[in-house]
Order: structure tokens, then sequence, then C-alpha cells
């Protein structure tokens, strides 16, 4: 039987996008899904990108735009793979295409429809910052621009009462109630898990507060109070109504000792926040809370370097899971142990948690479908792993990006081509 010439790609953020059209450019036709309704993955929710402060969406949305448009890439979005038979060249994978509820032909984006919807929801992937209707678009800028329907909560899908605003808000008869999921079959001669990653539940660790304070934050909540296209449009304002915190404290590595590793790319994503208030509130206050600092690449150096001189003050503690953050007033206390070992008090109006990189939430389901193993962190186990090799344990399923590892864009994508040269090697 001869080789499929078709690939899988699993996962459309940065690393999933960029194999995809570099497959394409090589000839092969590609299937690339994403479990979202959009594509872009984490990266779109970072406002700048370290260490040269580029614009992230302006980064990426160009690739966007070539995905969407690329004749020899097909994109499923809401798309989950259920089932994977056959061998290197000739896989059959069953996939779970969840109906979208709206056209992607004849919907323009216009966004009528969302505010007749009387059904109001916490936005995940706002980290729940802000709100979205049943009928809804991530947030600003979202590619495709087409809204999905959450079915659980459309009072018409999930048969709680007759509803048809949206239906009737729309001039173009774009959303379709009857749509249903599908189940499709795709055959291909290899496959790329670039499912990237998820962070750890600082509820877990309630010594910092989180979920209790509302002062307390996770760094990907600071992200999208930062970025121009999140819920606040780029102004800092806290839960509680405070637009400009006097101090900030940015704590490093939680979740790392329970993790058992260090994430590599925490640090200077810390020191970006501290850059980034600093730009923003130059009178504040900013204190980096550290037990170490990993600063791998050779343009991070000089980046903490400059933002060490210019906008924060490192404060060292060597036990993370001794830190505790009380409340105090308005304010909070981040109650720590100097390398002394002695207790020192820092007051502050918000607290920033830099949480450790996990695996994503679908590793496990993933590598029983696929047939492939994890190694002992839960990642997606690669052969010769201290040699940065990016074949898994079964033969034609290669991995990119942080589905192998914590790692930063650069690296990633350097995955990214090193999964794509070997699958062009074994389907030739």
């Amino acid at each position: 039987m001869s080789k499929s010439n078709s690939v899988l790609v699993i996962g459309a953020g940065i690393t999933g996008m960029k194999a995809s059209l570099m497959l394409s450019n090589a000839g092969k036709k590609v299937y690339l899904i994403e479990k979202l309704p959009l594509i872009g993955g984490n990266i779109i929710k970072n406002e700048e990108c370290f260490p040269n402060l580029e614009c992230s969406t302006c980064m990426v949305a160009p690739i966007q735009q070539d995905i969407l448009q690329n004749q020899n890439v097909e994109v499923m979005t809401l798309s989950t793979v259920e089932k994977v038979e056959g061998e290197v060249g000739n896989f059959t994978v069953t996939i779970n295409k969840k109906a979208r509820y709206v056209s992607l032909i004849d919907c323009i984006g216009c966004g009528m429809c969302y505010d007749p919807c009387p059904v109001v929801l916490k936005n995940e992937w706002e980290e729940n910052l802000a709100e979205k209707k049943a009928i809804y678009v991530p947030c600003p800028g979202s590619l495709p621009n087409v809204p999905t329907i959450d079915p659980e909560s459309c009072l018409q899908l999930s048969g709680k009462q007759n509803c048809s605003a949206c239906v009737e808000a729309c001039d173009f008869g774009a959303i379709d109630f009857s749509e249903k999921d599908e189940k499709i079959k795709v055959y291909v001669g290899a496959i790329i898990v670039a499912t990237g990653f998820d962070l750890f539940d600082a509820t877990y660790l309630p010594n910092f507060g989180y979920g209790k304070y509302p002062g307390v934050y996770t760094a990907m909540e600071f992200e999208r109070l930062f970025a121009s296209n999140g819920p606040t449009s780029g102004e800092l304002i806290l839960r509680d109504g405070v637009k400009t915190p006097e101090s900030i404290a940015i704590i490093h590595c939680v979740g790392r000792k329970d993790q058992g590793y260090c994430s590599a790319v925490c640090c200077m994503c810390s020191f970006k926040y501290a850059h980034f208030l600093n730009q923003k509130i130059p009178d504040a206050k900013v204190y980096n809370i550290y037990s170490d600092i990993c600063v791998p690449d050779k343009s991070y150096q000089k980046f903490f370097e400059n933002v060490k001189r210019e906008s924060t003050e490192l404060v060292f503690q060597p036990s993370t899971d001794k830190i505790k953050v009380t409340k105090n007033g308005s304010g909070l206390d981040i109650k720590y142990l100097n390398g002394k070992g002695m207790e020192e008090t820092i007051s502050a109006n918000m607290v920033i948690l830099s949480l450790a990189m996990i695996p994503g939430k679908e590793t496990s389901h993933l590598s029983k479908v696929l047939g492939i193993n994890k190694d002992t962190k839960g990642f997606f186990l690669t052969q010769n792993r201290n040699i940065g090799s990016v074949e898994t344990t079964k033969s034609g399923i290669f991995v990119a990006g942080c589905a192998e590892g914590p790692k930063d864009v650069q690296n990633s994508i350097i995955q990214a081509e090193a999964s794509v040269s070997k699958v062009i090697n074994c389907l030739e």
C-alpha cells in the first residue's frame, strides 16, 4: 500500500500553525485540528513577547491569515481526535468535529447577534475576568472571526426554552440550530502533536491567597488585563476597581516545587511584567520575589539586566512554600523568609503569581488514543530525549512545542521545523 502524502497536525497554536505552513510549502496536504473555536493558541493572549517586546497579535495575525487562506491546509476548529488506527504512512484518524451553529461562509463577523442573547456567562478565554454570551467569540480579533454557540448554555439548544434572539438579529441567515456534530475520517501518513500547555492551578497552594483575595492574580490574568484586546482594553483595572496600584509583588516559581521542574520561561515573563508596570505606572513600586533566576537565552540576559536596573527590586527568598499572602486593610502583606531564614514582609496592592507550565489537559487522553507514551512529568515522551528528539515512542508520530515540555516561542518553532523535517523524511 502506498503511503499517504497528507499530515495531521493536532493543535493550532504558533507551533502547529508554523508546522502546517511548512508542510504545505513542501507540497503536503495538512489537516490542522484545534479544540477551541479560534486558532492562534496561548501566544495571542499576550500583549507582547520577550525579549524584543514585539506585539504578539501583530506577529501572529499574518500567520493566522496564511493558514486560513492556504488551500493545502484544512482547518477544523472545535475538533478533537477520537481514534487513530494504522501505522506510519497509513494512519486512519477519526475526528470529532463539534457543531459551531454559525456558518463560516455566511457570517461576516458583524457581532449583531451578541447583545440580544439573554444568557450571560464567564469568559474562560479571558481568565473569567470578563463575560460572554451563549453566542460569542473568545476575544476581539479572534480568527476565524465567526462566533460559536455553547449548546449547553444556549436556551434553544439546551431545550430550556424557545429562544431565537440571535437568529432574528442576524441579517445574513448565518445561524443554524439544526447543525450537528460530525465524525470525520482522514487518512494521513504522519501526525504532529502540538497541543501546547496549561498553567499550574494556584488554588492548590492556599498560602498565596489566590481565589481568596481579589488582589491576587495569575500571570495569565495579568496578561489579559494588560492586553489591548483584553477585557479592559489594556487599562489596568483591578477587581476592586483600583486603576493604579501603588505596589505590586511578582512571585516566581509558583508550583515549581510541586511539579518538580523549572519551566524556563517564567522568569522572563515575570521581568516582562515588571517592564510593563514600569511603563504604565512609572511611580509604582515593583518587587520580583524569587528563589532562583533562569534566563537561558543569549538575548535574555540583556533584557533581564535592563529590567533589573530600571523597574524592579529583586527580593530573594529560598522557600516559595514559606510565602504567605494575607489581607492588610485594603492591601496585601506578603510574608517570606529572607536568605538568613528571618521573616520579612512586603506590602502590595497587587500580587502576580508566575505559574509553572504543565502538560495540557488533553495529554493523557491523547497519549492513549495515539498510542504514545508520556514522560515522568506528564508531557509526551520523545526518543533520545537528551539530544532533542521530536520522535515519540510510535513511528510516524512526532511532537513539537510545549506538548513536549516547557519552552519559549523561539524553541517551539525550532521544534516545529524539526518535526516537519522528520515527517518529510518518513513519507519519502
